[in-house]
Parts: C-alpha cells; structure tokens; sequence
C-alpha cells in the first residue's frame, strides 16, 4: 500500500513539475485510463460515448492541471471530474429527450441487455439490467462502491455527499437489486 501511495505522492510532484508535466500527465493517462473508461460506461452504457467522455475528462484534467493542489487523491480528483462529464452528458441527453436519468421505463435496462459490447452469462446480464434500473443517483454510489471497490470517504469527496447519506443509497440498491434478482430465481 505503501508503495502505490509513494508512486501516486511521486506522480503528482511530477505533475507540477513544467520539467517533467508532459510524461507525468502521459503516466497518468496510462494507469487512470481503464477504471475512469469503466466509471463512465457503467453511467452512459454506450462505448462511443464513453470514448468521448473519457477523452474529455483528460483534456479537463489537463487544462486544469494547475489547479490541482493534492488537497484530494489525484484518483479522487480524476473520478469527479468523469463523473462530472458522465452527469453532464446524461443531462444534455435528457433534454434533448433522448432518455431519461431516472429511467422509469426501464429503458437503460433494456439498452445493457441488448448492448453487443457487453459480454457475459445470463446472471451476469440480470444484475447489469439490475444496476441499470437503480435510480441514478444509487446507480452511481452502487458502481463505484460495489464495482469499483471504492471507500465511502472516497465516494464522499467525489460526489460532496456525506458518508452517512452513500451508506443509506448503497443500502437501497443493494435491496433493489435483490428483489429484482429474485425474479429470475423464480423464473419470472
């Protein structure tokens, strides 16, 4: 543990380094680049899209570089701002009456059950089409809680909600999601 924390401490000196900006940021690009992209697709569900966001969240990053004063964890600090872009999109989307975040309809579940781009066994597509039916905001905590292994003070400093409040949401999707699971254990 010691020695990610040295290599992150590390990065983020060479980060605000004019001398050594370029092949840090490039690092960094490099080892954020996979969890971010999964961040932002389990929100979006579309790889095009996630593509997109993904390549925005660095470019904001790095035009916002100079503002990044490690108060955060640079993990922390990159996760907000795709997060940020995710919710961004997804509101411009819901104008435009494309879809809808909350997605009453079950819509985004029915896009994750026909969606080419994600592989795995029928269980594996029930609890997606499970997670995608969660309010967005218990989607979000659900995501990065379950499948991003984040801690609460992580997710509180991301999203500027109280630990006690994730809590409460990661509860409340995990009973969603297990009613909505015992439907295919009975064969519904």
């Amino acid at each position: 543990m010691k020695d990610t924390k040295d290599r992150t401490d590390d990065l983020t000196a060479r980060l605000r380094d004019p001398a050594t900006v370029r092949a840090a940021f490039a690092e960094m690009v490099e080892e954020y680049s996979r969890p971010l992209y999964w961040q932002i697709r389990r929100m979006v569900l579309n790889a095009d899209d996630t593509d997109d966001l993904l390549q925005n969240t660095f470019m904001k990053a790095w035009n916002s570089l100079e503002n990044f004063r490690g108060e955060a964890k640079l993990s922390t600090w990159l996760h907000k701002i795709a997060i940020n872009e995710a919710i961004s999109f997804l509101e411009k989307e819901k104008r435009r009456g494309a879809m809808s975040l909350d997605d009453p309809d079950g819509t985004v579940a029915s896009t994750v059950a026909a969606a080419p781009d994600i592989d795995g066994d029928s269980l594996g597509a029930h609890l997606r089409q499970a997670v995608a039916s969660l309010p967005e905001k218990q989607r979000l905590v659900f995501n990065m809680k379950y499948f991003d292994d984040m801690k609460y003070e992580d997710i509180s400093d991301i999203l500027g909600t109280t630990v006690g409040a994730l809590k409460a949401s990661y509860h409340l999707a995990v009973k969603k999601i297990e009613k909505y699971m015992e439907r295919f254990d009975h064969g519904d």
